[in-house]
């Protein structure tokens, strides 16, 4: 199994309502990811982090292998979340990838 983690802020120019209506479109559309995207075992994504963090939504999911991992990096569904609910709000990725 492999994990890829992906930590985000979104830029500074939302309201905090604006900020908040695009967090949960990006939950949405990634957990939407399931059953869609073949080796996805789990994906969550948290848009509700403590005062102490310094990144605004975090993905935390799990895949079969690292060519599961692949196929959904390329995989057209994924794209068009990325490209349409996620990139365009956000500012900076950080992204760790690990086998467990």
């Amino acid at each position: 199994m492999v994990k890829h983690v992906i930590l985000w802020n979104l830029k500074e120019e939302y309201t905090e309502a604006e900020a908040l209506k695009i967090k949960e479109e990006i939950k949405a559309g990634l957990e939407g990811l399931k059953g869609v995207v073949p080796g996805i075992v789990e994906i969550r994504v948290n848009i509700n982090p403590l005062a102490s963090s310094n990144c605004d939504l975090m993905l935390d999911s799990t895949f079969e292998d690292e060519a599961a991992l692949k196929t959904y990096a390329t995989h057209p569904a994924h794209l068009e979340v990325a490209n349409g609910k996620v990139r365009p709000f956000t500012s900076s990725r950080v992204c760790m990838d690990y086998s467990l």
